[in-house]
């Protein structure tokens, strides 16, 4: 795949300085005064793309059908993070629910994706939490990797269509990856 634009493969963007992320906030202050008057609940609500585990699965059963699917799907597990642990044995608090988040890497997605955009590495890996609600319901939850928002900047915001297409093949392997969990496919 060739440079994003005019930009070399692998090229970092110029450091902004404080004054241009001023401006760039200043800019978009409309949408953010919007999004200040809403529910942040509201705010995150949309980003978050989430399934509830179909009744009867166990905390475990979801994150094991969770990992199988990934394996399978050539989605590398690169590690685990049990926030829940973290609340009881540094904070002493046994009431919280359990969350677990699970990172998984394309690895070959994620090189082509920083060899046009290298920033994109704040996204990286992919992750997928596993989580009781307060009914103690488990969810599946990620942050959507929808971009098909892009369409309405034009010409998908000048992305290369390799990349885009790898991007939403990111989101389908991950979209399955939850489904599975959620109905505890093995």
């Amino acid at each position: 795949m060739t440079g994003y634009l005019h930009y070399r493969d692998y090229q970092m963007s110029r450091v902004l300085t404080p004054e241009e992320r001023k401006r760039w906030r200043d800019t978009t202050m409309p949408v953010q005064e919007r999004m200040m008057r809403m529910d942040p609940r509201e705010v995150i609500n949309p980003v978050a793309l989430k399934m509830k585990a179909r009744a009867g699965l166990s905390f475990d059963d979801v994150v094991q059908s969770l990992t199988l699917r990934a394996n399978r799907l050539n989605l590398k597990y690169v590690g685990t993070h049990a926030l829940w642990k973290d609340f009881r044995a540094v904070l002493g608090d046994d009431k919280a629910p359990r969350v677990e988040v699970l990172s998984f890497c394309d690895i070959a997605l994620a090189r082509e994706m920083l060899r046009v955009i290298p920033e994109l590495v704040v996204f990286m890996p992919c992750r997928v939490a596993v989580m009781e609600d307060a009914d103690k319901a488990i969810w599946v939850l990620m942050l959507d990797w929808d971009i098909t928002w892009l369409e309405h900047a034009g010409k998908a915001a000048g992305m290369a269509p390799e990349l885009r297409r790898s991007v939403l093949g990111i989101r389908e392997k991950m979209e399955n990856v939850m489904r599975a969990a959620a109905n505890g496919d093995l």
